[in-house]
C-alpha cells in the first residue's frame, strides 16, 4: 500500500493513499468538526462544518471529502477557518428551531455540541421572514419526523436509500426552501417506512425521535389497578449504561433490573426467557420443514422491521417466513395467559411494557395479528432504551452507583441462547444449539457456531448435524437483506435456514438504542463492542441452550403440552400480509 506524506498545522503525517484530510487529522490527534458526516453512510461534504485551509488553494476545502496528497500542507484552525465554521454554523441556527430544553435530544444534541465547542453565543443573522413553521408528522406509530429541526445534513436520506433501500425519504425543493420529506408529501405512516429507526439512530439533533410511550407507562404505574409488568430485550441491557456516562460494551444488566423495579413496577422479567421460547417453537418449526418438505428456506421472523420490509417488498417470501411471533410478543402472551392463571391476576389488568432496543417493536405491538387466547394484546407499550434511560432519569434514580439485583422469578431465568438474540447471527446460532441436539440425541459441547458471528452484513455457512448438511445464511441491514432475496430468487443461491435482522450488526444497533454522536459513531464500531459484551454474557450464564431452560420445560409441561401445539400455534405464533407502497 502506497503511503502519503503531508503535514498538518505543521506536523508531518503519513497515512495510506485515498485517506481523506479528516481521517489523516484524526491519525494525528488533531479533531476537525462535523455535522454531516458519518463515515460508510453519508460523506458528502454538504454541511461545510469540517473545512480547512490547504496551502496552494484559493478555496477552503471540506476535509471530509479531499483525498491527501503527497506534499500536502493543511492547516485547521487558521482565523480563516474558525470564521467560516462560525459563520456556515450561525447560518445554519438562524433557520433551527432553537427550543432546545423542549427536546429530547437536549444536550445530546450535535448542533448544541458544535455551538458550545465553537463559541456560537449569538446568532447575528435574523431568520427568514417568509419561513414559516412546517408541520411536526406525528402520524407514524414509531417515528416522530419534525422538520423544524432538520439541519439538511442528509444523513437519514442515505441510511434509509443507501444502507436499508428503503427510500421513504429525501430532500425536496431547492436553495433555502429545500425542506427533508416522503413522497407526495405523506406521512412516513403511509409510506413503506419499515419502522426501523435508523434514521433516528444517525439524526444529530431532534428532527427524527421516536414515538415516546412514556406518559402511558408512568400513567399504569401510577393506576392501583394496573398489575405492570416490565420486560427487557437481550440488546437493551448492552447499550443503556451508555446514557449514564459507563463505557460502551458494558454489561450493567443487574443496575438496570434494580432501576425498572425502582420506578413502581410489580415485576420484572427478561425477554430472553421469551427468546427461549421462541427458538423451541422456531426451531420445531424448522426440523418440521426439512422432514416434511415444507417451504425452504425457512426465515427467521423476529424483526418487526424485517417483516415489514417483506411484506412491502419481497410478498413472494412470505411462505418462507417462520409464522413464530418474535420473543417479546410471544412472552407478553405467555403473561397474558400462563402466568395470569397461575398467579391467579385478571389478564384485563396486566400491562405489559417491552423495553426494546427497536423502534419497530412499537409498529409490531399494534398489529392487528398480536394478540392472545385471553382476548388481549400481547403487549401494551413499547419503550426503547433511550426512553427507559429517560424514566430512570425523571426517577431521579442514581444508575451508576445502584446495586446489582436478578429478574424476577419464574420469567427472570433465561439461557446463554436467549442473550445473543440481540447480535447479528444470535438468532442462527441459538437455534442450531437446540436442533443440533435433537437431530443427534446428545448434548453436544462445542455449541459455539463462530461462521455466523460478526458484524459483516451478509454471512454464510453450510453446519454439518447428525451427518446432515444445514444451509445457513445470516443477513444485518435491509440492504443486505434485499441482496440474499435477490440472490435466492435468481437461482445463484440456496439455504435451508435464514437469519435476518433490520439493523445493521443486529439488535445491538438498533434504531432504540442509546445515540452516540457521529464523532463517536465514525471511529468506534458500535456493533462490535456492544456485540462483544453479548457473548460474554452468554459464556457466563450456567445454561446455554434454550431447550435446557427449566422455566420454559415447566410451561409446556403446565400449560402448551409440546412445541408447535394448537395452543402454542393460538399464543405463540401469527402471519403477515402483502402490503401496497403507498
Amino acid at each position: 500500500m502506497k503511503m502519503i506524506n503531508l503535514k498538518i498545522d505543521g506536523t508531518p503525517v503519513t497515512v495510506p493513499e485515498g485517506t481523506t484530510i479528516l481521517e489523516a487529522a484524526r491519525q494525528a490527534g488533531v479533531k476537525i468538526p462535523t455535522l454531516c458526516f458519518l463515515k460508510d453512510i453519508n460523506e458528502i461534504g454538504a454541511c461545510r462544518m469540517c473545512v480547512v485551509e490547504i496551502k496552494g488553494a484559493r478555496a477552503l476545502q471540506a476535509a471530509c471529502v479531499y483525498p491527501v496528497s503527497e506534499g500536502l500542507e493543511v492547516i485547521t484552525n487558521s482565523p480563516k477557518v474558525r470564521k467560516s465554521r462560525k459563520i456556515t454554523l450561525e447560518l445554519i441556527l438562524s433557520n433551527h428551531d432553537r427550543r432546545c430544553l423542549e427536546c429530547t435530544r437536549s444536550q445530546n444534541c450535535e448542533l448544541q455540541a458544535l455551538s458550545k465547542e465553537l463559541g456560537v453565543n449569538e446568532i447575528r443573522f435574523p431568520a427568514l421572514s417568509d419561513k414559516k413553521l412546517l408541520p411536526i408528522d406525528s402520524i407514524s406509530p414509531s417515528v416522530v419526523r419534525d422538520p423544524n429541526k432538520c439541519v439538511l445534513c442528509r444523513r437519514c436520506v442515505s441510511v434509509c436509500k443507501n444502507v436499508q433501500t428503503v427510500g421513504v425519504i429525501d430532500t425536496m425543493e431547492r436553495g433555502y426552501r429545500t425542506v427533508v420529506g416522503s413522497p407526495f408529501g405523506k406521512s412516513l405512516a403511509e409510506t413503506p417506512c419499515v419502522n426501523c429507526g435508523q434514521c433516528i439512530a444517525v439524526c444529530p439533533t431532534g428532527a427524527l425521535t421516536e414515538k415516546s410511550e412514556k406518559s402511558e407507562v408512568w400513567a399504569a404505574l401510577a393506576d392501583p389497578d394496573k398489575y405492570v409488568v416490565f420486560q427487557t430485550a437481550p440488546a437493551v441491557r448492552f447499550s443503556i449504561g451508555e446514557a449514564f456516562g459507563m463505557p460502551i460494551g458494558s454489561r450493567p444488566t443487574g443496575k438496570m433490573v434494580t432501576a425498572i423495579r425502582r420506578l413502581g413496577v410489580d415485576k420484572v422479567f427478561d425477554t430472553d426467557t421469551g427468546a427461549d421460547l421462541t427458538i423451541m417453537e422456531e426451531g420445531t418449526e424448522l426440523l418440521q420443514r426439512i422432514k416434511n418438505g415444507g417451504k425452504l428456506p425457512m426465515i427467521t421472523s423476529c424483526s418487526p422491521g424485517w417483516i415489514k420490509f417483506c411484506e412491502h417488498n419481497f410478498p413472494d417470501f412470505l411462505d418462507n417466513l417462520s409464522s413464530c411471533k418474535s420473543p417479546h410478543e410471544m412472552f407478553g402472551a405467555v403473561i397474558k395467559t400462563y402466568y395470569a392463571k397461575k398467579m391467579d391476576i385478571d389478564p384485563s389488568k396486566i400491562f405489559m411494557v417491552s423495553v426494546m432496543p427497536c423502534t419497530a417493536k412499537k409498529f409490531e405491538a399494534k398489529r392487528d395479528e398480536m394478540k392472545n387466547s385471553s382476548g388481549f394484546v400481547d403487549v401494551d407499550a413499547v419503550l426503547t432504551t433511550r426512553e427507559l434511560a429517560a424514566m430512570i432519569k425523571e426517577a431521579g434514580i442514581d444508575f451508576v452507583n445502584l446495586p446489582d439485583s436478578d429478574f424476577d422469578d419464574p420469567m427472570g431465568n433465561a439461557t446463554g441462547a436467549g442473550v445473543i438474540f440481540g447480535a447479528t447471527g444470535g438468532v442462527m446460532e441459538a437455534a442450531l444449539r437446540t436442533v443440533a441436539d435433537i437431530l443427534t440425541g446428545e448434548e453436544l459441547k462445542d455449541i459455539d457456531y463462530h461462521a455466523v458471528r460478526g458484524v459483516k452484513g451478509i454471512k454464510t455457512a453450510e453446519v454439518n448435524v447428525a451427518g446432515k448438511t444445514i444451509r445457513v445464511a445470516v443477513a444485518s441491514g435491509l440492504g443486505n437483506a434485499r441482496k440474499l432475496l435477490n440472490s435466492i430468487r435468481s437461482g445463484e443461491a440456496t439455504y435451508d435456514f435464514i437469519e435476518i435482522m433490520a439493523c445493521p450488526g443486529g439488535c445491538v444497533n438498533g434504531g432504540g438504542q442509546v445515540i452516540q454522536p457521529s464523532q463517536v459513531r465514525s471511529w468506534v464500531d458500535l456493533r462490535e463492542l456492544r456485540a462483544k459484551a453479548t457473548y460474554e454474557e452468554d459464556v457466563d450464564l450456567p445454561i446455554r441452550k434454550s431447550h435446557e431452560n427449566p422455566v420454559i420445560k415447566k410451561l409446556y409441561e403446565e400449560f402448551y403440552g409440546e412445541p408447535g401445539s394448537e395452543l402454542a400455534h393460538h399464543d405463540l405464533h401469527t402471519h403477515y400480509h402483502k402490503r401496497d407502497n403507498y
